[in-house]
């Protein structure tokens, strides 16, 4: 046996938590919530919530209430008997993480990492900070609240000061609401700086939150400005400069974390309320070399993104990047928005010329330098799709001879002694034709981008 005090206190957690895993040992009153039975025991549950005291002992004491359901059973103290209690108004994984706390002093709020869960469709999630973390969070302290377990309540408000600070706004605002129900000062205070130097204007604001609420975070706003101000001597201008920069860089940062996760939406807030420029921030270049087609389809019907604009010193769209890729998916919908097939980076290369290069080496080489696999389906799709779109737009120009030499999708005859040397390699020049035009052979013809079929290297915008 350990004399350790913290051993001492763990081992009593353990045991009293063990009392409520082994459900109806000794168990003297059952809970119904959501279809699930909960036993318990009412002298465990008197003694630490001032609720249950007053529920189970206090003279007078109602039959039942906004809490819990009127109870089945008798209520006297003295009766062997159990008695079924429904609850209301917890949800019954609350309920579960409130009497682990009541019995053992301890619990995590956080939800296990990787598991489905609601209004959290990102695959893999460890739910930190995610719009389902903050529901379980919220309504932990709601419950708590609500059922008198003050420690409780303390835990789970310095758990959502944690989250807030990696959330996205709308969950932010979310707990700045239930803050000032719950009258919780510190988290409140937290939460109002956070949507105070979010940007988002009043009008933007007032869509989620109270006038009030709304008028506070203003008067935030402008005792930070002039603090700023009086603190800022006004010949050192380059710290302004600095501090912008710092500025934009962060919003850069929470623009991509909002994009890996798929918020869309969290983006469409900052170039709203933020003023974030799309085109500078480089964020559909981003979008299309790391997120799903559905995310980079979302952020250009924003409409606040060039499909066009040419990035970093070599001056690359969207779309070369995403013929480098050979991302049939992020070709089809850069396309669908109107990329231009013609555009040329600083050198003169166009989309559709990278994409005759691949397809050249294919052909002569039976490799692509730079890629660890290529699908010859997605290379002749993604050769197609440029294609026609380029035809389209001469067509469209109105020109009547078109050089059909220029859209050939085979090199020219006279290629390089290491094109002509190749075809005493392993794979004759005809069979990797017939192999790039008609997909023979090819074991996946699944058209889903992924990181070990894709030309992965680093794009130099």
């Amino acid at each position: 046996m350990s004399s350790n005090p913290e051993d001492s206190l763990r081992s009593l957690s353990l045991d009293y938590l063990n009392l409520l895993i082994n459900g109806q040992a000794f168990s003297d009153v059952t809970f119904h919530v959501e279809g699930h039975l909960v036993h318990a025991h009412r002298c465990v549950l008197a003694a630490r919530s001032q609720f249950f005291r007053k529920f189970f002992c206090g003279p007078g004491s109602p039959q039942s209430g906004p809490q819990l359901g009127p109870v089945n059973g008798p209520r006297d103290t003295g009766s062997p008997a159990s008695i079924v209690i429904p609850v209301n108004s917890v949800g019954y994984e609350v309920f579960l993480l409130m009497m682990q706390f009541l019995y053992s002093g301890q619990v995590s709020i956080v939800p296990q990492k990787h598991e489905p869960r609601p209004n959290c469709g990102e695959r893999g999630c460890w739910h930190t900070h995610c719009t389902s973390a903050v529901d379980l969070a919220l309504d932990t302290l709601s419950a708590a609240r609500s059922f008198g377990v003050e420690q409780l309540a303390l835990l789970t408000q310095k758990q959502l000061a944690i989250m807030v600070e990696k959330a996205s706004i709308e969950d932010v605002m979310r707990v700045l609401i239930a803050s000032r129900k719950q009258d919780m000062n510190q988290l409140w205070t937290t939460c109002s700086h956070l949507v105070a130097k979010s940007g988002l204007p009043p009008e933007m604001l007032a869509k989620h939150l109270p006038i009030d609420v709304v008028a506070k975070i203003e008067e935030l706003r402008l005792k930070s400005n002039l603090a700023r101000r009086s603190l800022m001597p006004h010949h050192h201008h380059h710290l302004d400069l600095s501090s912008a920069t710092e500025l934009e860089d962060q919003k850069i940062r929470r623009m991509r974390r909002a994009l890996d996760s798929s918020d869309v939406e969290l983006v469409k807030l900052m170039v709203m309320g933020e003023g974030l420029n799309l085109d500078e921030s480089i964020a559909l270049h981003y979008a299309v070399e790391n997120c799903s087609r559905e995310v980079v389809k979302a952020l250009l019907e924003l409409g606040a993104a060039d499909v066009n604009f040419p990035a970093g010193p070599a001056g690359k769209t969207p779309l070369h990047i995403a013929a480098e890729m050979v991302s049939p998916d992020m070709v089809a919908v850069l396309l669908d928005h109107h990329a231009d097939p013609n555009v040329r980076m600083l050198d003169g290369i166009t989309p559709l010329d990278i994409l005759r290069t691949l397809t050249s080496d294919f052909l002569f080489k039976g490799t692509v330098p730079g890629h660890v696999h290529i699908e010859p389906n997605k290379l002749r799709l993604c050769l197609e799709l440029v294609q026609s779109a380029a035809m389209v737009i001469l067509r469209e120009e109105g020109s009547a001879n078109i050089d059909l030499s220029s859209t050939n999708i085979y090199p020219p005859n006279n290629m390089s002694d290491d094109h002509t040397s190749s075809t005493s390699s392993g794979t004759n020049i005809d069979s990797r034709m017939v192999y790039l035009n008609l997909g023979a052979g090819v074991a996946n013809t699944s058209t889903h981008d992924h990181p070990s079929s894709m030309y992965h290297h680093s794009h130099e915008y």
